[in-house]
């Protein structure tokens, strides 16, 4: 893998050098006794800044004297100092580092801005301490660079199933990654491996002027007809801190060509069930990809075949029928083409229009219809549904429900439009109604008058006659004036305004009512204002005096409940206080007709009795 770590010859300290050089730095060390630690490796990403720590240990808490920083290029073991560090200070020296290397205050090395030639270099610390010896180790900087993560572009053109040629699936790129990136394929989750004459995977690595790399990788593979709901992906992989790392690119999806197997016709409708009136959508759906060339067909009788490919989208493969009606029925076939192999299939469908016809209401008897009479009003109709009826009046309120409805008893009244309304339970918003009028003959019934009428001579009155009948009649009055005729419901009523004579309060006013089958006639009796008032004011005068008397009986009979009223054999009743009490009223009760009723009245045994005794057995039974 380019950019991969490569180890250089060692004497012990970690890092590459001449047998000669590892002898003498053994031998120091060992004799001195002075301990210098330092990271084995240390990875910094690209653009960062590196900071190499040395740390030293020297016997007897001695000091140092100087610390040496020195670098080795990969491949050479020849070292180059960057900087010397002494009690007096830091001497830089030049190297082509330039200004990007520093030194703390910990004697740490910080190499800012790390560049890819950075990598896999050996940096040394060097350290003196006088009478204890010479120390050091070393630390092999790498450095790294996350790649972008891959982009994945599948092949804009569709990809034939069953291809004796292995064709181009898609392309991942992952850029910008040091060291350079592996790329995988992976299809529904399962890697995809280079097998010959079924998939090969080509990878180009290409080096950018920055030492970064960018790596592409084709994928071509064979696919087939379950494919074309496949996914596929690219994962990129890279080294990061010892740890292998990875980025999925997105999943995408490939357009697959394959030829047609299977066709289905169907029917598309708003509602379950078609009905007269419905818009209705055929759709031809095949399973090859492209999609075919599509062409309708209805069939006619003697197996007869209606072209209907003109009136479809034959590239989409509908046929849209509008305002559909019974004719509409029958069977229907979608016929494709596919122009690869110029191979046929077709697909047959059964388009069931529901329909009511037919809808007739019989009427029994069917002769005139007098008033008194009976009626059947049936109402049937055809449809290929089980139907539900209804009746309904000229208002449009359901009046009963089945096919057949019963009216007793007709009167002008009840002569009305009545609608049988005919529906399919089973399929929604089908529906028909028929009219029928069921009129009553007969002559003119004459249902209201504006008699009495209490009238002044002279005065401007208005009189008004109502009648029902059928055929509509005709209103005439006995005396002239101006007359206004309307309708009112069913009533045909006349206004007559006229002013009163003297003949005519005397004789009053006749309604003459009539049509093709009769006359009626009533007569308005006018009565004169003035006699009416004085009859009212006798007439009040008696009810006023019938009152009076029935309270003054009422309080007599009162008081003598109480004892306050007794009464004698003579026919006259005192009524005395105590002496305490003699300014109070005396009432006094006679009978002045005691000889005429002694007469009238007789006893048990045929006998007459006499007036006194008459009157003590009216009181008694009044007791």
């Amino acid at each position: 893998m380019a950019g991969g770590r490569r180890a250089a010859p060692s004497c012990g300290w970690g890092w590459g050098c001449s047998p000669l050089l590892c002898l003498l730095l053994l031998c120091c060390g060992a004799a001195g006794k002075l301990e210098v630690s330092m990271p084995a490796v240390l990875e910094v990403e690209i653009g960062s800044t590196a900071r190499l720590e040395c740390s030293f240990s020297i016997p007897g808490n001695g000091s140092f004297t100087a610390i040496e920083w020195f670098y080795v290029n990969r491949y050479h073991s020849k070292r180059v100092r960057l900087c010397l560090i002494t009690a007096r200070g830091v001497q830089m020296d030049d190297t082509e580092f330039g200004e990007r290397v520093s030194v703390g205050e910990d004697k740490a090395l910080s190499i800012s801005k790390v560049t890819r030639q950075d990598d896999a270099r050996t940096f040394i610390c060097r350290v003196g301490a006088g009478s204890q010896g010479v120390g050091e180790n070393h630390t092999e900087l790498y450095t790294y660079k996350i790649p972008a993560p891959p982009e994945i572009t599948p092949s804009s053109a569709g990809i034939p199933a069953h291809s004796n040629d292995v064709p181009q699936i898609a392309e991942c790129v992952s850029e910008n990654g040091f060291p350079s990136p592996n790329i995988t394929w992976y299809k529904n989750g399962e890697q995809l491996l280079p097998e010959e004459d079924k998939t090969k995977i080509l990878t180009t690595l290409v080096r950018q002027s920055s030492g970064l790399y960018t790596v592409v990788s084709v994928l071509f593979t064979k696919v087939a007809r379950e494919d074309r709901d496949s996914l596929f992906h690219c994962t990129a992989h890279y080294w990061l801190r010892g740890q292998m790392r990875t980025e999925d690119s997105p999943r995408v999806n490939i357009t697959v060509f394959y030829p047609t197997q299977h066709v289905e016709l169907r029917v598309v409708t708003n509602s379950g069930m078609v009905k007269e009136g419905d818009d209705v959508k055929l759709v031809c759906d095949a399973d090859g990809n492209p999609a075919p060339v599509f062409s309708f067909f209805k069939r006619e009788l003697e197996d007869g075949w209606q072209d209907l490919s003109s009136l479809a989208d034959t590239n989409s493969g509908v046929l849209m029928l509008h305002d559909v009606n019974k004719s509409s029925s029958g069977l229907y076939r979608c016929q494709t083409l596919d122009l690869d192999d110029m191979t046929q299939h077709e697909g047959n469908v059964e388009l069931m229009v529901n329909y009511i016809e037919g809808v007739h209401v019989k009427m029994e008897p069917s002769s005139p219809l007098r008033e008194g009479d009976n009626v059947r009003l049936s109402c049937n109709a055809h449809s290929p549904v089980a139907l539900d009826y209804q009746w309904r009046d000229a208002r449009g309120r359901k009046v009963a429900e089945g096919n057949q409805l019963l009216l007793n008893n007709l009167t002008f009244e009840t002569s009305s439009n009545f609608s049988c309304k005919v529906q399919a339970r089973s399929v929604p918003g089908l529906e028909r109604s028929k009219q029928v009028a069921v009129a009553v003959e007969g002559k003119p019934r004459i249902v209201a008058i504006s008699s009495p009428l209490y009238v002044q001579q002279d005065q401007v009155v208005n009189l008004t006659c109502k009648a029902i009948a059928f055929p509509r009649p005709s209103i005439r009055w006995s005396i002239n004036g101006t007359t206004h005729e309307y309708m009112e419901n069913q009533h045909v009523a006349s206004n007559l305004t006229v002013r009163v004579s003297h003949d005519l309060l005397r004789a009053g006013a006749m309604c003459r009512v009539s049509n093709a089958l009769g006359v009626s006639e009533k007569h308005i009796q006018l009565l004169d204002q003035k006699t009416s008032e004085s009859k009212g004011i006798i007439i009040v005068a008696i009810i006023v005096c019938i009152l009076v008397v029935a309270v003054l009986g009422s309080i007599i009979y009162f008081l003598h409940k109480k004892g306050k009223i007794s009464c004698g054999r003579s026919g006259k009743q005192d009524i005395t206080k105590p002496e305490a009490r003699k300014d109070k009223n005396v009432v006094e009760v006679k009978s002045d007709k005691l000889s005429e009723e002694a007469g009238l009245l007789q006893g048990a045994n045929g006998e007459k009795r006499s007036a006194t005794d008459q009157s003590e057995k009216y009181i008694d039974l009044r007791n």
